[in-house]
């Protein structure tokens, strides 16, 4: 299980290789927007290292799942924060696990509700076994192939480390 040092270490490889794919794609001003919680302190981190010149964007998918009517909704929903235009700009969409897909499905959902991007990219620190829908991320800071009750959490916000916890 990678620790700090190494969560240090996955996300310098996902910045030269976010450097990597803009410079190929001739991408010079994205933006980035992380998925709460864990996308965000990702998306942070990332952020810094690129040195954006827009604000980095935050959402909060809560309402655009669909597991909503089962789930309910978090006592705590922090709202989403856009404090720039996605029309025709080149968005880097960060989260920090990408599993099944349908956080992804859900956050671009609501990027869309805000306007019409010019492109997307996914960015994920880790990407795990269990996709349900076709959805996969353009850049990864590692893989990991999980059995059925395993799952991978990030915690941080100070100093991020991942945790692989057992069960439901």
């Amino acid at each position: 299980m990678p620790d700090i040092a190494e969560v240090n270490t996955l996300l310098d490889n996902m910045f030269q290789s976010l450097q990597s794919e803009l410079q190929t794609r001739q991408i010079s001003d994205p933006l980035m927007i992380g998925i709460h919680s864990g996308g965000v302190w990702v998306a942070s981190a990332l952020h810094q290292k690129l040195a954006l010149k827009d604000d980095l964007g935050t959402l909060n998918i809560t309402f655009y799942r669909d597991d909503f009517t089962r789930i309910g909704m978090h006592p705590q929903v922090v709202p989403s924060s856009l404090p720039f235009a996605v029309d025709d700009r080149n968005i880097i969409l960060v989260d920090d696990v990408l599993h099944t897909g349908r956080t992804i499905r859900a956050a671009l959902n609501e990027i869309f509700d805000y306007g019409r991007p010019a492109s997307v990219m996914l960015a994920a620190l880790v990407v795990r076994s269990g996709k349900e829908l076709p959805i996969c991320a353009d850049i990864a800071g590692t893989t990991l192939d999980l059995t059925e009750g395993q799952h991978i959490k990030l915690n941080g916000p100070e100093s991020l480390s991942l945790e692989l916890q057992e069960g439901k």
